[in-house]
């Protein structure tokens, strides 16, 4: 028997609808700041790429950054020829896919022999305020729950993802940034223009009850809000770099293998440790 497909985690024809609203009046800060962010870790990278993919649902963020990349919306199956590419990128898009290890197999797959994977994606720290005071204030007025905000991964399992994908010298690593606002509603307005709204496939498709949202804004200035007033949020951005496997690339060395002492590095003596006496251990009286 064929085995019953995972439910989706994202509606993405709203997900589509979101992104096509956010366009009308953008605020893509935070897609240009990792952009420049990613510009910069390519910066430190002694290597000259040539033939460039950028997997964006916003194009225009990437426009003139990487001359003659070939730019690609983030869609299930990505528009990318298997070893076409020495540099493949998926901006901030990752936490929106049903299936992040198969966007990261197929843009592994898209690689020539040596060739660097880096994705950026939000984190799960990621509007931790928001998501704390709206479901505290939809169990206040309803008593019940709905989920609002996608779930993001967590830094701890994106090494595991990028090697089962199989790159080689994986790495995952972010930081985190406090945004802050004046009030929940600029931050909602905020996330309607970059299209980060909730596209949930299990979201609630009525509206948020005016009472929810009045409990929810009461909330974040009372728990959230600093000395002036202001609303922090944290935005969590994750790295994701990782190599297409190549002969040329360094192995690490076989254990044992080493052709000099660590203490002759040091300039010091070597001390043998001896075995320590071997004591019965003592088992409770009856």
């Amino acid at each position: 028997m064929n085995a019953t497909p995972p439910p989706a985690l994202t509606d993405r024809a709203a997900l589509a609808r979101f992104r096509a609203r956010a366009l009308r009046d953008p605020a893509l800060f935070l897609q240009e700041d990792a952009a420049d962010e990613v510009q910069e870790r390519l910066a430190e990278v002694n290597r000259t790429f040539t033939a460039p993919a950028v997997i964006t649902p916003f194009p225009q963020v990437w426009e003139g950054r990487l001359p003659g990349a070939v730019i690609i919306p983030d869609t299930e199956v990505l528009d990318l020829k298997p070893g076409a590419h020495d540099l493949v990128i998926h901006a901030l898009a990752l936490h929106w896919a049903d299936d992040p290890l198969g966007q990261l197999i197929q843009s592994q797959r898209a690689l020539q022999p040596d060739g660097l994977f880096m994705g950026v994606m939000f984190g799960g720290q990621s509007l931790h305020e928001l998501r704390s005071v709206l479901a505290q204030a939809e169990a206040d007025v309803t008593g019940g729950l709905s989920p609002r905000v996608v779930p993001m991964g967590e830094i701890r399992d994106l090494g595991a993802l990028l090697q089962r994908a199989g790159f080689a010298l994986p790495v995952a690593d972010g930081f985190t940034r406090t945004v802050l606002y004046r009030d929940l509603l600029h931050l909602v307005r905020d996330l309607r223009a970059m299209g980060e709204v909730n596209a949930l496939a299990v979201r609630h498709k009525a509206p948020l009850r005016r009472a929810v949202l009045a409990r929810a804004v009461a909330l974040y200035s009372e728990v959230f809000a600093d000395a002036e007033g202001r609303l922090p949020v944290t935005v969590e951005t994750l790295f994701l770099t990782g190599w297409a496997p190549s002969e040329t690339q360094q192995k690490p060395l076989r254990p044992g293998s080493a052709a000099h002492r660590l203490a002759d590095a040091l300039g010091t003596a070597e001390t043998g440790l001896e075995p320590a006496p071997f004591a019965a251990p003592r088992l409770p009286k009856d």
